[in-house]
């Protein structure tokens, strides 16, 4: 049952079965055994071997042992010792990055308290947290966690911070009274509290409801469990390129094995073909070099405070079109601060008072002296309204609290009360003994008779009261939480009571809240330039979060906003509908959260969500990228993320957005660089295989290229320097496939380029009636002109526009690669295992003047036709 909060706590207690003597050991016996222990469950995790065999079923994978197993069939042992390695060096690293252990559900168990304390058999006894069952009596007192979810049957002032489940940090002060309304979130059912959250003040006697996966961080942990992980648009578009590069090789295979029977060509030779292609193909390095190029992409936001868990969320970041974006602590301070005071008959912001008026310092000297709340260098202790008043004497008007509290020693207080909303305090002021009162504005205003000025104490007029509210519904529509001070003279403070908080002299209104971050707006500013849709989602109250959002610029004109109850009523469907029209979401579940996040990604979004508590913990795993807070994010929260930022700051979001999107591009071009190099290996032996030609290449040759030379440059490529207009661009459309028209078009035509120089060379080769240096040749010349081509895939531009050495890591990865190939080429032993003969000056001088002419050709058309 879920609707204990509507209920009397003596029908809880009666549904449950218990009374306020507790349960007897038999009856707790009984009820573990229906319901179990107060702990969570964990999710069946594969192995590391389990993972390690996945990676076998790429089918990309698949041809390379194919071909490897085929090589051995043929004799061809080198080439097959070099695939097997190859492929399993790419099953560990895909092992290492896909074995992340995910640590949600221990962090979860972590925040349950170790102890509690209940009424069994009539006495008050210790316990373990799991032993705990529905239907115990639980006492809590201030520090305590609390281990189980419950209905409150007695309270004492209780206050309770529930940040984990709500995102919210100020404390709830809970009641006892029914409360009799429907679909009321966690943050408004004040009769109840729930495992995971804190007592911060106070004490309370509850009946335990729900105990382990039933409790509401129950719910979170099963939420976590369903919310399935999302492919980054990278891992979908090479997916779905390598199946078609799959099936591509596999039919251009048959046909060359076909060709080649039907020309007379041995089975050997044929099937020596169809490796050859195979290996031409398959560019065998990508992963690795994608895994590389993002590796060193998360050092680079590890320095500008973003730590990336998974890496394959780099290149996500590039293509996010809305950010799910939690209030507090994220566009927020995290911190309740005084904005504004009504004093005087008017409103000041808070730096504006004046230490030379009586009125105003009389004033501040109120809100230190009836506060509980100390702080000091190292801590704060006290709830955050309270802490504001502290800090709004101390920081802006340099009245020490200490010092303050000495001079004005408190001879009695009358305690907060949740029924009255008041708290009193007397002082010795001026020679008299004064109540000072504060408390909400609507009930102070009824025990209000006078009012003080700068003009003297005066009758409160309803003339008075109706500015008042004025001023306090003005503040409230900003967004801003009031309190009011009032105070009076007394004659025997000893016997003060509630009773005394009458007839009191209104002073003034004091407006806090928790402001936006100084760089929260032009932030928000940023992503809307750059085409992305930033979106207010928070347990706080709507019209705060709408106050914050317009002000940081999230809710602009036509937007909408919504709160969780009103989510309940709409159907996902609809919500589909709405959803771009809603920049607020107050008073939400972890449930609504994932319907909000699920309902960007159907209308083919790549959602960003942001969060720091338990609740955001499924959404930030359902959404592409979640994104945790690295200072107040709980251990939940960052082990479903799969970024964090180490200074908890909105504006940190839009550098990784603007770092995802030049990695992108980068990687895009490592990619157009292997496939441009791959396209001329398949060029050349199709050429050869419809000529009639020997091979031109062994399959060791391919292999020398793709892992070797060609692994290098693509990393290099991929270190390029970021372009600064990527955030002028909009987010690149997901449902594009990496092989498009234009990407295609581009790869063709330099692959053939390429391929032409291998053939001539091939063909220069064959002149010599030897087939062995014919292939040498054109190894040679793929080799090298796939090196050179590594200065056409850095940018659309010239080299001579991005300037050739402002990345010296490619200037250096084909400086090895030529010498490494040259150590193929002069050492004997090399020789033999490479399958290479020895080549005179003349065809060296022949290798590298056909390997420049792509370059030196696809350079002349940048420039004359590429203008940006």
């Amino acid at each position: 049952m879920d609707k204990f909060y509507k209920l009397p706590f003596e029908e809880v207690m009666k549904s449950i079965e218990v009374t306020k003597d507790g349960l007897t050991d038999s009856e707790v016996k009984k009820r573990q055994e229906q319901y179990g222990f107060n702990e969570l469950g964990e999710e069946q995790r594969k192995s590391t071997f389990q993972v390690f065999m996945e990676q076998f079923k790429d089918f990309l994978v698949i041809i390379l042992i194919v071909a490897a197993l085929l090589s051995a069939f043929l004799g061809k042992f080198e080439s097959t010792i070099v695939i097997v390695v190859v492929v399993i060096i790419n099953a560990i690293l895909g092992t290492v990055q896909h074995v992340k252990a995910e640590q949600s559900l221990k962090s979860l168990k972590s925040l349950s308290s170790p102890t509690a304390k209940v009424l069994r058999n009539g006495d008050k006894i210790e316990i373990p947290s799991k032993e705990v069952v529905v239907g115990d009596i639980l006492y809590l007192d201030a520090g305590d966690y609390i281990s189980a979810d419950g209905r409150i049957i007695e309270t004492h002032s209780l206050q309770v911070n529930e940040s984990s489940l709500t995102g919210e940090s100020i404390s709830v002060l809970k009641t006892l009274d029914p409360i009799n309304e429907d679909d009321v979130s966690i943050g408004d059912k004040t009769n109840m509290v729930f495992s995971g959250s804190f007592v911060t003040y106070g004490r309370a006697v509850i009946v335990v409801t729900e105990i382990g996966q039933k409790t509401e961080i129950g719910k979170i942990a099963n939420l976590m469990e369903s919310a399935k992980e999302k492919k980054t648009p990278l891992q979908m578009n090479l997916d779905n390129f390598g199946k078609k590069l799959a099936v591509a090789i596999i039919i251009i295979a048959v046909l060359i094995f076909v060709i080649d029977i039907i020309r007379g060509r041995t089975l050997i030779d044929s099937f020596m073909f169809a490796v050859a292609l195979a290996v031409a193909a398959i560019p065998e390095a990508l992963s690795s070099i994608v895994t590389i190029v993002l590796a060193f992409g998360t050092q680079k936001m590890a320095k500008e405070n973003a730590i990336i868990r998974k890496l394959h969320a780099v290149e996500s970041l590039g293509s996010i079109s809305v950010i799910c974006s939690d209030k507090t602590g994220t566009l927020t301070q995290n911190k309740m601060t005084v904005q504004k005071v009504f004093l005087d008959s008017e409103i000041h912001e808070h730096d504006k008072l004046r230490l030379d008026k009586k009125l105003h310092e009389k004033f501040l000297l109120m809100q230190l002296l009836c506060n509980d709340a100390e702080t000091t260098k190292d801590k704060e202790i006290g709830d955050p309204t309270e802490i504001a008043l502290v800090d709004f004497g101390e920081e802006i008007y340099e009245l020490d609290e200490m010092e303050t509290r000495r001079s004005y020693p408190r001879l009695k207080e009358v305690p907060f009360d949740s029924d009255r909303k008041l708290m009193s305090t007397v002082h010795t002021l001026d020679s008299k003994q004064v109540l000072i009162t504060k408390g909400a504005v609507d009930v102070l205003m009824d025990r209000v008779v006078k009012i003080e000025t700068s003009d003297g104490i005066s009758n409160f007029s309803e003339e008075d009261r109706k500015k008042i509210e004025e001023v306090n519904h003005s503040f409230s529509e900003s967004g801003l939480r009031v309190l009011a001070f009032a105070y009076k003279e007394v004659e025997n403070y000893e016997n003060i009571s509630t009773k005394d908080e009458h007839d009191l002299i209104f002073v003034g209104l004091t407006a806090m809240m928790d402001p936006p971050r100084a760089e929260s707006k032009e932030a928000v500013e940023q992503c809307i330039s750059a085409g992305i849709k930033p979106v207010m989602i928070t347990g706080d109250h709507k019209i705060t979060a709408s106050a914050i959002a317009k002000e940081i610029g999230i809710f602009r004109d036509g937007d909408k906003a919504v709160e969780g109850f009103e989510l309940e009523k709409i159907n996902d469907e609809d919500l589909k509908g709405m959803v771009e029209d809603i920049s607020v979401y107050a008073r939400v579940s972890p449930e609504h959260k994932i319907r909000i996040v699920r309902a960007w990604q159907e209308k083919g979004n790549i959602v960003a969500m942001t969060g720091d508590g338990v609740n955001d913990g499924p959404a930030l795993k359902q959404a592409n990228i979640g994104i945790a807070m690295g200072i107040t994010g709980t251990e939940v929260a960052k082990d479903a993320s799969s970024m964090v930022l180490t200074d908890d700051n909105f504006s940190t979001i839009v550098k990784a957005i603007a770092n995802g999107r030049s990695i992108y591009a980068n990687i895009k071009n490592s990619i157009r660089f292997l496939l441009a190099g791959n396209t001329a290996g398949i060029l050349s032996v199709l050429y050869a295989a419809i000529g009639g030609l020997p091979v031109p290449f062994a399959p060791v040759h391919l292999l020398f290229i793709n892992l070797l030379t060609d692994s290098m440059p693509a990393i290099a490529i991929g270190l390029e320097p970021h372009n600064k207009k990527v955030m002028d661009e909009k987010p690149r459309d997901v449902e594009t496939p990496l092989l498009n028209k234009v990407f295609a078009a581009r790869l063709l035509s330099e692959g053939f380029l390429i391929a032409v120089a291998t053939l001539i060379a091939f063909h220069i080769g064959l002149t010599m009636d030897d087939p062995l240096t014919a292939s040498t040749m054109a190894f040679s010349t793929l080799c090298l002109a796939r090196l050179f081509h590594g200065f056409n895939a850095r940018s659309r531009q010239s080299i001579f526009k991005v300037g050739l050495f402002s990345n010296l890591y490619l200037i250096g990865a084909v400086l090895i690669g030529i010498a490494l190939l040259q150590l193929v080429l002069l050492v004997d032993p090399l020789k033999g295992i490479f399958e290479v003969a020895t080549l005179t000056s003349a065809q060296f001088g022949y290798v590298y003047g056909l390997a420049l002419m792509p370059l030196l050709l696809i350079q002349v058309y940048k420039l004359i036709f590429v203008k940006d």
